[in-house]
Order: C-alpha cells, then structure tokens, then sequence
C-alpha cells in the first residue's frame, strides 16, 4: 500500500509545500467531496490504493460503501495474469489508470459475465475507447444507443486499440463503476457475444527521472495546473487528489492525471493514453492544460463580468427603492398606484362636463378599485387598460361641419368625374344639416362593380362635410367580437371597431367607410351580419352597447357608409337598414375623361414625367379601352396607363443616357483633335479655339425626344388586346339573337344560339347547355311552350316544335349563367329557327315572359344599356316597366340608341321580325 502524507507534514517534499501554498487547499478542506483510485504501478503484484475524501454529496463514497466488496485491489492478484479480459466499449472518453469511471452497460450478456467475473474474485476487464463512425457525433443523443447495437466484428472494428485495465469497483443495475490499472493493447478477437479479446501489457517507456527536461517539463505541468486552480471552479474538486499523490511524485501520474481531469476533446486524451514515451506524454498533457487555463481565464473574465453587472443592478435597484420610500415618507412622491390615479383624473377633467353622467360613474368606480389592488397583480393592469379605453374615448366632442353645399360639389367633383346620383344624395344631406342647424347619422351602401371608385368616395365624402374619416373592412369577417368587443374577463381582450374607430379619430361624429359588407362570414364565433343589425339601426346605435366598454355608446351622429359589390348577398335585415345608392360604372366618354383629368396626371407625377416628355393620343386611349380594359370600373384602365408610362420612364432614361454617351464620344474626339499635322495632310487652323472644361450644352444634351403613344403602337406597351369584337356575327343567323346580361363587372351582351337536332314525328325535347342555373332553366322551359304557342297562332300549319328535338346553347360555357331576364331572348331564338327567318340586325333584348308573354319587367338596366353600347348595338328592346329607370340615365349613356318599351311578347315579335332589310 502506498503511502500518502499532507502537504503540512514534515516528511513531505519541499515541491509539494510548494505546490499546497500555490492551491492554497488542504484535504481537510471540507468543501471538497472527491474520491479518487490511484494504482501503484503494480509491476509485482502489490496491489492499489484507495483515497477517500469525505464531504456534501460524496456519490461515490456512497458506492463504494454499498458495494459488497472493496474496490481496493487485491494484493495477491497479479493483473498481468489476465490476458484475455471482456473488452467494454466507452463512448466518450478513455479511462486512465488510476482514476475511476462510471458507464452505463445495456447488453445483458455483458452485464452477466461482468458480474460473473466479479462474484469469481476475478474483477478485471478492458475498458477501449470507441472511433466515431464517419458522419457521426457520439455527443448527439441516440448515439450511445447505437454503441450498444454493436455485436461482434462490427464492434471490434470500432474499438481503439489502446485501452486500460479496469477493476469492476461496483455493479448496481446497469451502472458499472470501473477503476483504471494499466495500458493494454488489443492483440485479437476471442468471442464477439459478449466481446472477449486477448491483450498485451503495456509498459512505459524507460525514462531518467533526473533527466533536467523531463523534471522541467513536470514542473510546468504542475505550475500549469496551480494557476488553473486558482481561476476554476471545476478543477477544485480535483485538487485534493493531485494533492495526496504529490508526495509519492512520478511523472506519468502527472502526465495522466492533467490529461484525465482536462476538459479536451476525447481524440487527445486517447492520444496521452496511447503514448508509451513519458516526455511525450507530458509534452502532450501540458499542451491540454495550457488550453484548458486559457479557457478557464475567460470563463473566469465573463463571470467577473457578470457579477459586476448584476452587483451594479442590485445596487442601483436598492437605491432606487430607498429613494422611493424617502420621497414617500416626506410625501415628496406618492406610489404607482396613487401617481397613475392622478394621471387619470387630469385627463378626465377637460372631458368631464360632456362626459355621460353614468360614464362618469363607471370611471370613479374603477379608481377607486385600482387605489385597493396590488400593482403587480393581472386585474390591476386589466383595470388601467379599461380606464384607458374609457378616458380616451371623445364623449359628445363634434367636429364642426361644414353646410357649404356649393364647396361640397367643387370637392366632389375634384376627385370623381360623373357617379352623379352618390353626389347628389351627399348634397342633399348637407342640405338637410344646413336647415336643421344640425346633422344627423345616416347609413348609405354604395354597390357597384369592383373599380368603379365606391372606397374612394367615402375619403371624399368625409372631406367635403369636414369629418374624419375612418374605414374598417368586414369582408371574410366571422368574429362578432370584432364588431362588439370581447369580454373583459378574456385574457388580451380589447374593444369592438367601432370603440376603436373612435378612439383614433377623436370625434364623435366622422364618417366610417364599412367595406366589402357584401362578404361578411359566418364562423363558429357568430355571425358578425346580425352584430351590424344594431351598429347601422338609426333606432339603435344612439345606445350601442360594446361587450368590453360595457357602458352605452352614442353612434347616431356617425356617418355610415357602406360598400357591396352585389347587393343581393346581404342580409335582407341588414339590407333593409340601409340606403343603397346603385354605381353601375362608367361607359366609354366617361373613362376617357377620368384618364385624363385623374389617372394620366396622378400616373404621371407618380413616375417623374413631365407632361412635355410624353403624348397619349385620344384614338389610342380609346383602343386601350375597348380592347384592354372593358370593365365597369377604371381599375384595370389605372393599371394599364401606370404600365404605359413605366415603359416611357425606362425609355426616357435610357435615351438621356444614350445622348450623354454621344456628348461624351464627342468631347473626347475633340480633344484629340490635334491643331496642325506636318507633311501631305491638311493644316487645321491654329486659331482653332482648344476645347476645354466648359463645354457649351449641345441639343442632344439640352433636350430629349418626345415619346408618342399613337393606336399602332400602343401593343408595344401593354402587349396584345386582351377583348374582340362583341359581335360574334357580322350578319346574324337564324336561330341566334343578342340578350343583354348583368354581372358584378358591369354588363355584358349575351347570345342566345338555337339548332335543330333531329326531326321525327313526335319527337319535340329540348335540351339546353351553356353552365345554365335552376332560373335560366325555367326560362328555356317557358320560352319553349310559348314560342310554340305563338308558332301555332301565326302558322297553324307548321308542326316544327312537335316534330323537332331542339339544342339551345349561351355561350361562353365556362361561365356559369342564371337569372330570369333572357325569357324573350330565347322565345325570340326558338321562333327565328321555327321560321326560318333571322331577325332585325344590331338589335338586343332583355326581359322575363310569363307562360302568357306577358312582359316583367328586370334589374341592371344602365349595366345592360352601358353593355349595348359597348356592344354596338342600335335597338334596344326593354320591358314597359323599365321605362323610368331608363329616363334616369344621363343623356350620354343613351345617346345614339333606339330604345322600345313593350309589355307583351307580341310587340316584341312585331319588332324582331317585321319587314327589314337583311
């Protein structure tokens, strides 16, 4: 057994007092808990030490004392014996003699013959370090497991060669702790479950132990490790060990043990492991511990870094909490509870004469509750936030009107041409304000086609009565509490956009813009279209309840105004709250007019062209509206003049950089010009001004060419027109005619095409196509047995309905189709096949039949009218009951067209079919 003496005892050596006043450690020192196994070199059989240090948490003392037998080795066991050992895959670093390590055994054979080997006082075994396999990292998780997985071969091919005997110290389930001998060298294979294999005992390299470069290289090793002791935490734990073993000095323990106890990586503690030359080995094991003191240095720099930063907060929050309480005891300063009261009864105090009484109330109530609740608490910050909402809100505060009916029309007429109707019922509104003295809420809904400017109005109907203006979408909405604001008991709550509309503009009267109410949803949240029911109710919205306000709110002054694009997908109740203000869109005259007072100046300052630089002729803003852009609205028509002024702004830089480069070339031929040439060639006047710096602006330079868009080259800009001709027919066939359709877009002409499939006896059907609805059906149902009843009044004779199978076809069929008004369209169609007589030409209908020709009358009328024309159609057949919709139109929507009002089929057959000119 070996010897170990203190660092204080008398019989130690100088060089390790030196070394106990550099760590400054003792083993006494209760705070270290360490247990460390140190071997002797047990060349002859003489056994191991043990040294035990007690102290909080020793694990392994604990294991070492619940284990049934010592983990001291016995001295009457010659470890050289075992030439054939279990061989124990380690996976993340190898196991140095003297020093103990705990693994983790998963095989049950392993397991079994370990214990076996232990309970036959043959507790030996060979501990190799296992190679990373390519592309893996053992220090991922699932990588030990796959260790485990090795059998056989596969495993011996993954074992270094190089490892150490190990005594099994303690089995306890799977935990195995092994304490670390001497060097072995596998020399081959015995069995492969569990894996056995024959070994060689290593011995160290012969060395001179006063050999000057070896004792230097010692001495660094340890001065190396003191100062690491000195910085890191970590290698306290170490100390004691290194300590105990000074005194029995020998450098290979000095070598292994800073190998062993260093944080390197497992490929270099396998290197010191697998070196036999001491001075090596201890050249290698100072390398670590050099690395390892330079990292504890900046580990040690950062934590000192730290604790001074923390120190610093702790002390400034210390202070600031005295200071706190000394302002409070001299009543210099309340606390947050009280401060924020204050603030919130300075802000109320302006809004309080023409804050509701029962508001008033509300908000006393809730200080008084914040003055008891604690500050860091939820309710108290959901109370703040609650009187926040309440405080801010504009109690009666109006913004003042303007009733200049006259200032109202310059305004509306500054930012839309035509929608004549929207601004006639805004003037009368104001008019209305202007009598009374006052104005009361209104709610209108704007519907018309996509692009026909329904949003933009709202903006301009807010500036010309001096109202702030605010715009809310509801489309694709399915959350009620959207519009009525959460409960104040949800986490995150927050009001309903009304509460927030008026909160952010300030007054209690500004025109809200509710878009796209046409497409609210419905979820599992409620259904936000019956919510609005009260927000747009005149009779309701003067005491609108929020859910998060919980307190009445006055909405009657607030200017509503809606958005759809169908109004047939509202809500009937909604529907009937409101006022709705058809917008059809816009006809030819008219969207020429707006690109040029409106979008041409707007696209042009938005590209930095000056109006000089380019010329749109009217011919081919025409072509780009009839071929390009045929839509109720100008949306499409602004983005087709914004990608025609893009291609003139590239065309103008790159021609103002093509004139700087010819001025360039230019300059620089002058300057090489020489003054006179000498022989045969020409004399050039030495009175030839030189050219100099200041070169005089040329015309290239002072001017860019002006860029033309006529009709013939307006493709080069927006590419290929995207429509054709309406008519698909230059003469119009028998069986066809034009009926007129409506659609969200605006109208559109619609041909109606009937054939004759099969004649027989008998064999009158017919069968329609064309992605027709359930209505449209009905219609071709109708208009089949009226049309053979009006055949059978005019030609009794003729029995084509009776005796033919009959094909009707609306095209285009990708488009699905429905409605009631193609009625006369179709009779009309059916009775041209049957007489075999086309109808008038450029003549277009539009109405519903009943099974006696009566004449309903149909909706769309301007769309249908607006569609005609674009058509080129000259006649127009509507229903008697259309009449006045029809005189409602402006002149030029109806200029050019011959329009009869009929109220039976009759007159319409007199009309289609009377004597003309084919």
């Amino acid at each position: 057994m070996l010897k170990l003496l203190s660092p204080s005892s008398p019989a130690a050596s100088p060089f390790l007092r030196a070394l106990g006043s550099v760590t400054g450690l003792t083993r006494r020192n209760p705070n270290l808990a360490r247990r460390a196994f140190l071997c002797s070199d047990a060349k002859n059989g003489n056994g191991a030490v043990e040294i035990e240090f007690r102290g909080i948490g020793n694990e392994a003392e604990a294991e070492s004392k619940s284990s049934s037998s010592s983990a001291i080795i016995p001295t009457n066991v010659d470890p050289e014996d075992y030439v054939k050992v279990l061989a124990l895959p380690l996976p993340h670093r190898p196991l140095f003699p003297g020093f103990y390590m705990p693994i983790y055994v998963k095989d049950p054979k392993l397991l079994d013959a370990l214990q076996e080997s232990r309970n036959r006082q043959v507790p030996y075994a060979g501990a190799f370090l296992v190679k990373d396999e390519p592309g893996t990292d053992l220090s991922m998780s699932g990588a030990e497991t796959k260790i485990h997985d090795l059998k056989g071969k596969e495993l011996f091919d993954r074992l270094h060669e190089i490892g150490t005997l190990a005594q099994i110290s303690s089995i306890q389930g799977d935990r195995v702790v092994l304490i670390g001998h001497r060097r072995l060298r596998i020399t081959e294979m015995v069995d492969g479950d569990p894996m056995t294999v024959k070994v060689d005992h290593l011995e160290d390299k012969s060395y001179d132990k006063d050999d000057d470069v070896i004792k230097e290289t010692s001495s660094q090793v340890i001065s190396t490790l003191g100062e690491v002791l000195k910085i890191s935490a970590h290698w306290r734990d170490h100390a004691q060990t290194y300590n105990q073993h000074i005194n029995d000095f020998n450098c290979t323990r000095i070598a292994d043990f800073g190998a062993a106890i260093s944080g390197a990586d497992k490929l270099q503690c396998q290197k010191v492991l697998e070196e036999l030359d001491v001075h090596e080995r201890l050249k290698l094991t100072l390398e670590l511990v050099k690395k390892e003191m330079e990292i504890s240095s900046i580990q040690a720099s950062l934590m000192k870094k730290m604790e001074e930063k923390m120190l610093a907060e702790q002390r400034r929050n210390m202070l600031n909490e005295q200071l706190k309480a000394i302002k409070k005891e001299l009543g210099l300063e309340a606390d947050d509870r009280t401060a924020l009261c204050e603030k919130f009864r300075e802000r109320l105090e302006p809004k309080r004469e023409k804050c509701p009484p029962n508001v008033l109330q509300v908000i006393e109530e809730e200080l008084s509750k914040m003055q008891l609740l604690d500050a860091s608490s939820s309710e108290f910050n959901v109370t703040r936030i609650y009187l926040d909402w309440l405080i801010s809100l504009p109690w009666e505060n109006y913004s003042d009107e303007n009733f200049d009916v006259l200032r109202a029309q310059k305004v509306l007429d500054e930012d839309h041409y035509g929608l004549t109707e929207v601004k006639e019922r805004i003037l009368e509104f104001i008019a209305v304000g202007k009598l009374r003295g006052m104005s009361e809420g209104k709610i209108i809904c704007l519907a018309g086609p996509p692009g026909v400017g329904k949003t933009s109005i709202g903006r301009s109907i807010a500036r010309a009565l001096n109202r702030n203006f605010f715009r809310f979408s509801v489309g694709g909405l399915t959350d009620v509490a959207e519009i009525k604001g959460h409960r104040r008991t949800y986490i995150g709550a927050m009001p309903g956009k009304m509460v927030q509309c008026l909160k952010t503009v300030g007054t209690a009267n500004p025109l809200v813009l509710i878009d796209e109410i046409d497409k609210v949803g419905r979820g599992h949240a409620g259904d936000p279209a019956s919510a609005l029911l009260e927000l747009l109710d005149p009779e309701q919205n003067s005491n609108f309840l929020d859910h998060y306000l919980d307190v009445p709110l006055d909405l009657s002054k607030v200017l509503f105004v809606c958005t759809a694009n169908v109004v047939h997908w509202i809500p009937t109740p909604l529907l009937d709250r409101m006022e709705v203000v058809s917008i059809a869109g816009y006809i030819t005259d008219e969207k020429i007019h707006i690109a040029r007072e409106y979008l041409e100046k707007i696209t042009r300052k938005a590209c930095g062209i000056k109006p000089e630089q380019v010329e749109v002729t009217d011919a081919a803003l025409l072509e780009l509206i009839e071929n390009y852009c045929r839509e109720a609205g100008v949306r499409n028509l602004q983005q087709h003049i914004e990608r025609i002024y893009r291609k003139i702004a590239l065309q103008l830089v790159r021609q103002g950089a093509a004139n700087e480069m010819a001025v360039g070339d230019q300059i620089q031929s002058l300057s090489d010009e020489p003054t006179g040439v000498e022989g045969d060639k020409h004399v050039v006047d030495s009175k030839v001004p030189r050219v100099t710096g200041n070169i005089p602006k040329t015309k290239a330079t002072k001017t860019v060419e002006k860029v033309l868009v006529d009709s013939s080259s307006l493709s080069d800009f927006v590419g290929k027109p995207v429509f054709h001709a309406e008519h698909i027919y230059e003469q119009t066939p028998v069986g066809v005619v034009m009926g007129l359709a409506w659609t969200a877009m605006g109208g559109c002409p619609l041909y109606i095409e009937t054939t004759q499939v099969e004649e027989g006896l008998g064999k009158g059907a017919l069968q329609v196509t064309g992605q027709l609805g359930d209505v449209m059906r009905e219609s071709a149902r109708i208009a089949h047995t009226v049309a053979r009843s009006i055949l059978l009044g005019k030609e009794p004779d003729n029995t084509f309905f009776a005796d033919s199978k009959l094909h009707l076809h609306i095209p285009a069929g990708a488009i699905p189709k429905d409605g009631p008004s193609a009625g006369c369209t179709m009779i009309t169609s059916m009775l041209s096949l049957a007489m075999k007589k086309p109808i008038k030409k450029d003549l277009a209908m539009t109405g519903e039949v009943t099974l006696t020709g009566r004449i309903l009358p149909i909706g769309g009328v301007k769309e249908k009218t607006i569609a005609a024309t674009r058509g080129g159609v000259k006649t127009i057949i509507f229903p008697s009951a259309n009449k006045r919709d029809f005189e409602e139109l402006t002149p030029n929507v109806k200029e050019g067209l011959d329009v009869h009002f009929v109220d039976d089929y009759s007159q319409i057959f007199n009309l289609a079919f009377g004597d003309h000119e084919n």
